[in-house]
């Protein structure tokens, strides 16, 4: 299937963009279509807030970590939490809302990871209101509002907390704690998830900047058992602008023994930081974040997006934490919130490179998983451990019965360890390697060697799959399956080795006999009874990178320039574009490279910020896998980043023809600074 999209049209809309005055840093929408928008994620690694295009309204608050059973699959799926910045502002008696404003515009400053609305209330005031999830409190979020009036006037600001229809048993309190410096007054509701496992819990307060005795009365209001509210008036005085802010917090029995309690406690915490060590908190901890970024010289649109990726990515991932995203991420419940190879293969190795502590917890989350993927390789009959294709909080498999992925798709696990073994590569950190790398290593390298059937001298097959290519169900000696397995045998025994370990010698045996199969002009075959048919992502071409077992630069291109006419215009997801973009560049051919670097998001982007769906004309953004692709073709390929087992190097690769350079910063552990120039 020879793609329909030609080169000019790329090139023709990238030249368009161009033209126009791009700032790196932000994403602005002045038309908004309620009709065909798609939010945007502000989110600090633990809750996710996706903007809507309502005034003083957010689409949803997605907190890392909460799983209950209910919904698709009956499986674990990722629940929604309290929508604990949501208000109401009220001028002279009347709400506002979309239809009574004018000049409205929506913005994301990616430097700052804030979200900020701005509009026209009429001839009587300028409004704007910004929100953050606090980096450096990972449960915690702010919204600042200011209100200009052109005439004296009065607004009423209320706070509403309203849970959201999955939850259950909802509970609402309201307090006031007064003291000699200060009155708190606290907007508090607790629910239980759908079967009750789980208790979610948001609490916040308001921020006012008038002295303690003159800030406005605060009044509660009780609706219903869903909803509550807190509400103050304050008379404002023409030209004068009046500010106030609202601090919350949310957590659920996931993440604390005690989230009510807690919940309340932490937005004291915030209420009495105040609103200035609150900002200058985040940003501190957001300036450390982009010390570890990728510059691009002669494209101002591809800098932008690069931001835009890096950003997201950064933005669902912590550090400290044994937490892993999802192919969205924390922003919203697209795949159950699970996990799946999207993380190890496709975002993990740009967070490796930049971010080593964000990379870390990735691996956290698999290494207390480890006995979960024990029972799972027990339970089908291996030996060692198999990770689950779809994994959410206890580690056992999650995939929905129907899906024939949950029980075949057995390259996570080889996933899984190659990205173990690139986290010691990195680092050179061998305590880590010898307490969770190794245990990951040893248990993956034992479940392939009993995996595979045992046929004779280079026929050590690994039979009945489902391919890295999912429509490929059912095969034998997939592609990728066996690279990938071989690549875990051998990265095992040398993680032995470095350890003064003496690793079973079946593992080499084993990585030595099982075989790639070819068709007879030299191409790798995808599987054993592949014959030509389309493709849904990368699978042979994974083989040359991330793996390496195909390292003939004729090979690679043999390889390329067959599966990329297999690859359909849509219904596939864009990583795989990303790859031979990355391929491309390190075999030299600058425009290759750059046409399917932009075909792997360009047309997959929705309004109005640009945020990325799966595939071409999707709209289940914001796919945080495809934006990990995009990152690695960045790194790796226009970069030249080179990961090995001596630390990170660098490669000289081609450059896309209207980039003057590419420099990466706050790269591995000793955060160097890489350049690949024209």
């Amino acid at each position: 299937m020879q793609r329909s999209l030609p080169f000019l049209f790329i090139i023709l809309v990238v030249t368009n963009l161009a033209a126009q005055k791009i700032d790196p840093w932000k994403l602005t929408a002045t038309r908004i279509d309620p009709s065909n928008y798609y939010g945007i994620s502000v989110a600090n690694g633990m809750v996710g807030v996706i903007s809507s295009p309502e005034p003083f309204k957010v689409k949803e608050v997605v907190l890392a970590g909460t799983y209950d059973l209910y919904g698709r699959g009956r499986v674990s799926n990722f629940l929604k939490s309290f929508n604990l910045l949501n208000m109401y502002l009220e001028v002279d008696g009347r709400r506002l809302d979309r239809r009574s404003t004018s000049n409205l515009v929506q913005e994301l400053d990616m430097q700052k990871a804030s979200f900020t609305t701005s509009f026209d209330y009429g001839d009587q005031a300028t409004v704007r209101y910004t929100y953050y999830a606090l980096r450096h409190l990972p449960f915690t979020v702010l919204l600042d509002v200011e209100i200009e009036p052109k005439k004296d006037l009065t607004i009423t600001g209320a706070s509403v907390l309203e849970s959201p229809d999955a939850l259950r048993d909802v509970q609402n309190y309201y307090n006031e704690i007064d003291r000699p410096h200060v009155t708190i007054s606290l907007l508090t509701s607790t629910a239980k998830s759908p079967t009750g496992k789980l208790l979610l819990c948001a609490s916040n307060s308001f921020l006012f900047p008038e002295r303690h005795g003159e800030e406005p009365r605060v009044i509660h209001e009780m609706w219903d058992n869903n909803m509550h509210l807190m509400k103050f008036t304050k008379k404002l005085t023409a030209g004068k602008v009046y500010r106030f802010s609202i601090a919350g917090s949310s957590l659920s029995s996931a993440h604390h023994d005690d989230p009510l309690n807690e919940a309340e406690r932490l937005t004291l915490y915030a209420r009495l930081e105040g609103r200035e060590r609150l900002l200058q908190y985040h940003q501190r901890a957001w300036d450390e974040l982009w010390q570890s970024r990728i510059i691009i010289e002669g494209d101002e649109q591809s800098q932008q997006d690069i931001n835009s990726m890096l950003y997201h990515l950064y933005s669902f991932t912590r550090e400290g934490t044994a937490l892993s995203p999802s192919p969205m991420g924390l922003s919203g419940s697209g795949y159950n919130g699970h996990v799946f190879w999207d993380t190890e293969l496709w975002m993990y190795p740009a967070l490796l490179v930049l971010k080593p502590e964000l990379a870390k917890s990735m691996m956290e989350y698999r290494y207390q998983r480890l006995d979960a993927a024990r029972r799972n390789a027990f339970s089908k009959g291996f030996k060692g451990a198999m990770f689950p294709w779809e994994s959410a909080e206890t580690g056992v498999e999650e995939t929905p019965v129907w899906a024939l992925s949950g029980p075949f798709e057995h390259h996570i696990t080889a996933c899984v360890a190659i990205a173990a073994w690139n986290y010691y590569c990195v680092t050179q950190d061998k305590t880590w390697l010898r307490e969770r790398g190794y245990p990951m290593l040893s248990a993956t390298a034992d479940f392939w060697a009993s995996r595979v059937e045992r046929n004779g001298p280079g026929k050590f097959d690994i039979k009945n799959v489902v391919a890295a290519d999912e429509w490929a169900e059912n095969v034998d000696n997939n592609a990728f399956t066996n690279a990938a397995a071989k690549a875990n045998l051998q990265m095992a025994t040398e993680a032995a080795k470095l350890l003064g370990l003496v690793p079973d010698p079946d593992w080499l045996n084993v990585a030595n006999n099982i075989p790639i199969l070819k068709f007879p002009d030299g191409t790798t075959r995808e599987h054993a009874t592949y014959n030509g048919e389309g493709i849904k992502q990368a699978d042979v071409n994974l083989l040359a990178y991330p793996l390496r077992e195909v390292r003939d630069p004729g090979s690679i291109r043999k390889d390329l320039n067959y599966y990329e006419q297999r690859v359909p215009n849509e219904g596939t997801p864009s990583m795989t574009q990303a790859v031979f973009a990355l391929l491309y560049a390190r075999l030299g051919d600058s425009e290759k490279a750059f046409f399917w670097f932009k075909d792997a998001y360009v047309l997959n982007l929705n309004p109005p910020f640009r945020v990325i769906a799966e595939g071409k004309g999707g709209t289940n953004p914001y796919f945080a896998t495809g934006a990990g692709g995009i990152l690695q073709a960045a790194l790796m390929g226009f970069g030249g980043l080179e990961i090995t087992p001596t630390g990170i190097t660098q490669i000289k690769t081609a450059l896309p023809p209207n980039w003057k350079s590419i420099t990466i910063t706050g790269a591995g552990r000793e955060k160097k600074t890489w350049v690949n120039r024209r």
